[in-house]
C-alpha cells in the first residue's frame, strides 16, 4: 500500500506525469493541463486582448505539447517553461491575425443596406446549409450587393471564382426551394 502511495506521488509531479505523457497517456496531459491551466492563461491574457484569445492559445499550446511531446525540452523535469514560451508564440499569431482580419474588414467596402425578403427564413435556412465558401459568395453578391469584382478582392479569390461559387449556390438554392414549395 505504501508502495502504491509513494508512486502516485511520483507520478504525480511533472516530472512523472511527463513520463505517462510519453508513453501516450492522455489522462498525464489532462493532469498537466489541469495543473498549469490557470497560470498559461494568465501570461496568454498579460498579451492578448480578448479572453477567448487567451483560452485559444492555452489550447494551442497544450495541443501542440502533445503533437510535439517526443522533442519538448523540460527544465527541471516540466514542461511548464516550453508551455509558458508557446503560450507566448500563440498569442503573437493570433494578435498578427486579428491584425490581418481587421485590414480586411478596412478594405471591404461599405454598402447600403439591401431590405430582406418577406418571407426569409425559408432561404436563409436553404442559405446556412449551403458550403461556407458558397455562402460567403451570396451574401456578399446577392444580399449586400457588391460587384463580383469587389468580392473577389475581399475573399482574395479570382473574379472567375467568384461567378463560378454564385452559379452552383444559386442553383442549390433554386433547387432546394423548389423542393420546399413543392412541400408546402
Amino acid at each position: 500500500m505504501d508502495r502504491a502511495w509513494t508512486l502516485r506521488g511520483v507520478e504525480d509531479d511533472d516530472a512523472g506525469l511527463w513520463a505517462r505523457v510519453l508513453r501516450g497517456d492522455e489522462l498525464a496531459l489532462a493532469a498537466l493541463f489541469d495543473r498549469h491551466e490557470v497560470r498559461l492563461f494568465r501570461h496568454a491574457s498579460r498579451l492578448l486582448t480578448h479572453r477567448e484569445d487567451a483560452k485559444d492559445a492555452v489550447a494551442v499550446a497544450f495541443f501542440e505539447l502533445w503533437r510535439k511531446r517526443a522533442s519538448v525540452r523540460l527544465v527541471d523535469g516540466s514542461p511548464l517553461p516550453w508551455l509558458l514560451n508557446t503560450v507566448a508564440h500563440c498569442a503573437r499569431n493570433l494578435e498578427r491575425s486579428g491584425r490581418r482580419y481587421r485590414a480586411l474588414l478596412d478594405r471591404a467596402p461599405v454598402a447600403e443596406p439591401v431590405s430582406p425578403p418577406h418571407d426569409d427564413s425559408e432561404v436563409m435556412a436553404a442559405l446556412r446549409r449551403l458550403p461556407e465558401r458558397e455562402q460567403a459568395v451570396v451574401v456578399l453578391s446577392v444580399m449586400e450587393g457588391y460587384p463580383e469584382r469587389e468580392i473577389a478582392h475581399v475573399l482574395g479569390i479570382p473574379v472567375g471564382t467568384v461567378k463560378s461559387r454564385l452559379a452552383r449556390a444559386k442553383t442549390k438554392l433554386r433547387g432546394e426551394l423548389a423542393q420546399e414549395g413543392a412541400r408546402a
